[in-house]
């Protein structure tokens, strides 16, 4: 560090060792951070953790007049204040008879509360809660999961037009794709397969459902495509579609009204080209006719992820964007069972952070809720986190003793015996 920037911010950056907890007291880290008033030092804090290590016993662990004689040996106050937090795992890997089933889906909640009166308490339903939710897409609980495999064919058609290669899923349909195609031409009937599947699928959509479950190749989209074309400008069908359609088979089926159809090279990438624009036709309006549908948002709200404005690789990013979202809601409505005001409000917070931010599934979305709420969810069970601060003074004379306890080891440096829970202090 150079004498100007000394000058200019005199804090030094804080400063943390690593111990081996040999000492009598078993001091893990030893800290120290500079204390500044204007642009002049004038003190120095210090920090000192010590471990425990495991125990299994719950009558070893310290109690909270200990903790207390503890803290008022290190500053002699004239009052203290005592807080607790803790943290409960409500949904993620679990064991079911002996067996781990892994998550990459987690739902956390974090307590903090006064007034604490022995060590592992339940927190009260006063605390204030705030729950952590991650969700990874494509878990064969969620209930979202037949959606995804649809985004994921989705997706599939997007990389091929990206790169030019296609790695295509396995048929779900044991019948071809123009066999498919063909019974589709004969008959309008509905297809029921998902949580968000609508009743009123137009020509379009059910085509892209046949379609997305059979096709393997790029011939296979090519000769769908091409027969659909032909049944229409030779007016053997005359399907209906949505008015609001976008896609460029929607266009074609518009102007066979008229009986006056341009001419569509179906060659290279244009069939896949329009299939992903059948895809997310259909997909963008399941999601649409959900979250309107639970009035947990407005079409004026969902602009910026429902824009054909932006190229096609954009529109699945977007795409994407709000089916995490929708894998989020249903997640903390089926599984926690969330009443509307909490969704609600759950689905703004995510609606504006992927307006700014890019997708990301392991980003923790948090919301602020009643204990009341999940009292079910945690009182019975154990913390994953717990702890508790005494704290007296202030600024710079300001002065804490907390202990933490956790169900794994709270330090990565040092190898702990095997146990149930682990105490810092």
């Amino acid at each position: 560090m150079n004498n100007v920037s000394v000058e200019n911010n005199p804090a030094l950056h804080p400063l943390w060792v690593r111990c081996d907890m040999s000492d009598p007291a078993g001091t893990a880290w030893f800290g120290a951070e500079t204390v500044c008033m204007g642009n002049k030092v004038s003190g120095v804090k210090l920090h000192s953790v010590t471990c425990k290590g495991s125990t299994v016993d719950k009558k070893s662990l310290i109690t909270l007049d200990e903790l207390k004689q503890e803290h008022k040996r290190r500053c002699h106050p004239s009052s203290m204040a005592i807080k607790g937090s803790a943290r409960f795992l409500l949904l993620g890997s679990t064991v079911v008879e002996n067996t781990l089933i892994k998550s990459q889906s987690s739902v956390t909640v974090d307590f903090k509360w006064s007034h604490v009166e022995s060590i592992l308490e339940t927190p009260p339903l006063s605390s204030t809660a705030t729950l952590n939710i991650k969700v990874a897409c494509g878990e064969m609980r969620s209930p979202m999961f037949e959606m995804y495999r649809e985004l994921e064919f989705l997706q599939t058609l997007a990389d091929g037009l990206r790169t030019g290669e296609t790695e295509w899923m396995e048929p779900l349909e044991s019948a071809s794709a123009v066999n498919l195609t063909k019974l589709k031409s004969e008959k309008d009937d509905p297809i029921f397969n998902s949580l968000l599947e609508r009743g009123d699928l137009d020509f379009v959509e059910q085509l892209w459902v046949r379609m997305r479950k059979s096709v393997i190749s790029y011939q296979d989209i090519g000769d769908c495509l091409k027969l659909v074309t032909e049944a229409l400008r030779y007016g053997d069908i005359k399907p209906w579609i949505h008015r609001d359609s976008s896609s460029s088979l929607s266009k074609l089926i518009l102007q066979s009204y008229h009986k006056q159809i341009d001419h569509v090279s179906l060659t290279g990438l244009t069939p896949v080209h329009m299939l992903l624009e059948m895809g997310l036709d259909k997909m963008r309006k399941d999601y649409i006719n959900y979250l309107i549908g639970e009035e947990l948002t407005t079409l004026n709200h969902l602009c910026y992820y429902l824009s054909t404005d932006v190229d096609l690789q954009e529109q699945v990013i977007r795409l994407r964007k709000l089916h995490h979202l929708l894998e989020i809601i249903l997640t903390c409505s089926t599984f926690l069972g969330l009443p509307y005001d909490r969704l609600f409000l759950l689905t703004q917070s995510c609606l504006q952070h992927y307006k700014t931010y890019p997708y990301d599934e392991n980003h923790e979305f948090k919301l602020q809720i009643k204990p009341a709420l999940i009292s079910h969810f945690y009182q019975k069970e154990h913390p994953v986190v717990w702890g508790v601060e005494v704290s007296s003074g202030n600024g710079a004379r300001e002065v804490r003793t907390s202990l933490q306890l956790s169900d794994r080891p709270l330090v990565d440096h040092i190898i702990f015996d095997t146990g149930e829970l682990y105490a810092q202090l």
